[in-house]
């Protein structure tokens, strides 16, 4: 029995894009036929606003960004699962507490307590907060750890609703 393709999901990093972090000519033409196939063409990615600096959403019926954390159809949220500040907040502030770089982020702007041109010079959005009185619901968080005794720490006060992924 043969089915007939109706979506291509694809991965950014790695897989779509080349390692200068373009797309070649050729896949965007081979999208291009696609869609115009009737194949709906969309990306998952755990990058946030950074992906349409290199995946032009012009190309892509629809993105899932984040790890999950919202999903794009036509340039819409269709869906979201933000972690709210209540639970963000006492993290991040024990991380900020413990001196370790720590970030939040939500709509492509970063709130962190350090520079974070300094790690990540792509980014074009940040603002240095007090992560005590944050009440942003954030779409990712991050700490940046040097020792296992920091990544314990961090996997010790993580609330339940949230996972570590160690990069």
């Amino acid at each position: 029995m043969k089915y007939p393709i109706k979506m291509i999901m694809t991965d950014l990093d790695g897989t779509l894009l080349r390692t200068d972090k373009s797309i070649s000519d050729y896949t965007k033409s081979v999208l291009n036929n696609c869609r115009k196939a009737g194949i709906k063409v969309v990306y998952a990615t755990a990058r946030g606003g950074s992906a349409n600096q290199v995946a032009p959403p012009e190309l892509f019926d629809g993105r899932i960004t984040m790890n999950g954390a919202v999903a794009y159809i036509d340039g819409n949220v269709v869906y979201n699962r933000l972690i709210p500040s209540q639970i963000a907040r006492p993290l991040l502030a024990a991380c900020d507490r413990r001196g370790l770089k720590t970030a939040s982020e939500a709509g492509g702007m970063h709130y962190s307590n350090f520079t974070v041109t300094d790690i990540w010079p792509d980014i074009a959005y940040f603002e240095i907060v007090d992560f005590s009185r944050h009440d942003i619901d954030a779409e990712k968080l991050f700490a940046i750890v040097q020792t296992e005794e920091e990544a314990a720490f961090i996997e010790n006060d993580l609330p339940d609703d949230l996972y570590n992924h160690l990069t």
